[in-house]
C-alpha cells in the first residue's frame, strides 16, 4: 500500500536572516555614504549605528522565529531595508539643514520612533495568538477609529500645520491621530464585510449587465464618503480623505467581486472632491497648484514645494548626485512631505524605482498572504492592509510627481513622522501573524 505523507510548509527562517542581513547592509552603506560626503566623515559613529541596527534585525528575527515560525520570511527584511535607508535620508537633511544654518535633529527622534514602533509590531506578534479575534471587536474598531480621526477637530486638543489640522497635542508630544485609525478602519471594514457580503454582493436591481446595491445597503459607504468628506473640508487634509474612502472601496470590491461598487464609489468622491473644490478655497488652491504648477504667481504662494521638488528629481538624472552630494535642503519639507524628492536627487531614476520596487514586494506579500489564509476576515484583513500601503505611496508619489493633487501624508517608513511609522509597523506586525497562519498546512490551524 502506497504511504501519502503530509505536505511540509517550508518556513523561510534562514532565507529571512540572510535578507535581513542585506537589508542591515543597506542601511549601514547609506549611513556610511552620507557621513563620507557631507558629515564629518566615517568614523566610531557609524560602527555603533551598525552595531545597534544589527541587534534590532537579530531582535525582530528571534521573535518572528520563535512566535510566527511559518511568516512571510521577505516582509520583515524589505521593511527594515526601508526603514534603514529612510533613517540614512533624514540624516542627510539634517546635515542639509546644518549646512544652511537651520539645527535640526529628526533623525534622532525618527530613530527612537522607530524602535518604538518595532517594539509594538514585535510585541503585537507575540500578544496576538490568531487574527480572528479582532473580528469580535468589529464595531468597537470602527467607532475608534472615528474618535481618532476627528479628535483633532476637538478645541484644545487639535493643532494646525501647514494649512492641515490632522495632529493633537498630547503631554507636549504632538502625534497624527489618522494614521492609527487607518487601521481600525480596516479591521472594521473586514469584519463588518465578512458577516454582509452576500447581501452586498447579491441583493439590488441590475442595469446595463451591473447588478448595483439597493438604497438601503448604501448606508455604510455613504457614512464612510461623509467622513472622508469631512476630513478633506475641516481637517484639509486631501490625502487621508483619498487614503480612508480608497481602502472601503477596495476592500468592498474583493468582498463582492462587483465593479459596480467600485463605479459608485469613484463617483462619489469625484462628485465630492469637485463640489469642495468649487465651496472650499483651500481646496481650490490645492487643485491649482496640481494644474498650474509653473505659473509664476502660483510658484509665488502654493506651488513653490511642488516646482522645487520637481527641479530636485531633474537634476538626479538617472543615477543621482549620490548620498550627501545633492541638495535636498532646498526642498521645503524635504525631510517628511517630500523625502520622494530627495531620494530622486540623490539616488536617481534607478534608487526611486528600487525603492519603489521594495514597496511592491512589501504589496505583493500581503496580497499572497491574502489568498493563502483560509478565512474570509483574515483575507480582507491582509488585503485591506496591503492597499492601504499601496494607496498610500500612490498618494505620496502621485502628489509629488504631479500625477494627483498635492497631499500631506507621509511615505511610510521613509518620511520622518513618529506616528505614521508606528502605525505601519504595526500593520507590519498584523501583516506577519496572518502570514504565518497562511503559511501554515492545513492541520496546523487551530479551528
Amino acid at each position: 500500500m502506497a504511504t501519502v505523507q503530509a505536505l511540509t510548509v517550508r518556513a523561510g527562517r534562514r532565507a529571512e536572516g540572510w535578507l535581513l542581513v542585506i537589508a542591515v547592509a543597506i542601511g549601514v552603506t547609506a549611513r556610511g555614504l552620507v557621513d563620507f560626503n557631507a558629515g564629518t566623515g566615517v568614523g566610531v559613529g557609524l560602527a555603533v549605528y551598525a552595531g545597534a541596527l544589527s541587534l534590532v534585525a537579530i531582535a525582530a528575527h528571534t521573535v518572528v522565529r520563535i512566535f510566527t515560525p511559518s511568516a512571510d520570511p521577505v516582509l520583515l527584511p524589505a521593511v527594515l531595508g526601508l526603514n534603514a535607508l529612510g533613517l540614512a535620508l533624514i540624516h542627510r537633511i539634517d546635515l542639509a539643514y546644518a549646512a544652511k544654518g537651520k539645527h535640526t535633529d529628526y533623525a534622532t527622534g525618527q530613530t527612537l520612533w522607530a524602535l518604538v514602533g518595532i517594539a509594538l509590531a514585535l510585541t503585537l506578534v507575540a500578544l496576538l495568538k490568531d487574527h480572528r479575534l479582532l473580528r469580535r471587536y468589529t464595531y468597537t474598531a470602527g467607532v475608534a477609529g472615528l474618535v481618532l480621526l476627528m479628535l483633532p477637530l476637538m478645541p484644545g486638543l487639535g493643532r494646525s500645520a501647514n494649512g492641515a489640522k490632522i495632529w493633537i497635542s498630547v503631554a507636549g508630544y504632538t502625534m497624527q491621530p489618522g494614521e492609527f485609525a487607518k487601521v481600525f478602519f480596516v479591521i472594521f471594514f473586514a469584519g463588518y464585510l465578512v458577516t454582509n457580503r452576500e447581501t452586498l454582493a447579491l441583493a439590488g436591481p441590475s442595469f446595463m449587465g451591473l447588478r448595483f446595491p439597493r438604497a438601503r445597503d448604501l448606508g455604510p459607504i455613504l457614512i464612510v464618503w461623509v467622513a472622508a468628506l469631512i476630513v478633506q473640508v475641516y481637517q484639509r487634509d486631501l490625502g487621508a480623505s483619498l487614503l480612508f474612502f480608497g481602502i472601503f472601496v477596495a476592500m468592498l470590491y474583493v468582498a463582492t467581486e462587483r465593479i459596480s461598487w467600485v463605479i459608485v464609489g469613484l463617483g462619489l468622491f469625484l462628485a465630492g472632491a469637485v463640489a469642495a473644490g468649487a465651496v472650499f478655497g483651500h481646496v481650490a488652491a490645492r487643485y491649482d497648484a496640481w494644474l498650474h504648477a509653473l505659473d509664476p504667481d502660483l510658484i509665488a504662494t502654493v506651488s513653490y514645494q511642488v516646482v522645487q521638488g520637481l527641479f530636485g528629481m531633474a537634476s538626479g538624472g538617472l543615477f543621482g548626485t549620490g548620498l550627501g552630494d545633492g541638495s535636498p535642503g532646498l526642498i521645503p519639507y524635504a525631510e517628511s512631505d517630500f523625502i520622494v524628492a530627495a531620494l530622486g536627487e540623490e539616488l536617481g531614476l534607478t534608487g526611486f524605482l528600487a525603492v519603489l520596487t521594495l514597496y511592491v514586494i512589501i504589496v505583493q506579500r500581503a496580497m499572497r498572504s491574502a489568498i493563502g489564509v483560509r478565512d474570509g476576515f483574515g483575507k480582507l484583513l491582509a488585503t485591506g492592509l496591503g492597499f492601504a500601503l499601496a494607496l498610500q505611496v500612490f498618494v505620496v508619489v502621485g502628489g509629488v510627481t504631479r500625477v494627483i493633487p498635492l497631499t500631506g501624508i507621509t511615505t511610510p517608513f521613509l518620511a520622518q513622522g513618529g506616528s505614521s511609522l508606528i502605525a505601519n509597523w504595526l500593520v507590519v506586525g498584523l501583516l506577519l501573524r496572518i502570514s504565518d497562519q497562511a503559511r501554515r498546512s492545513a492541520g496546523e490551524v487551530t479551528p
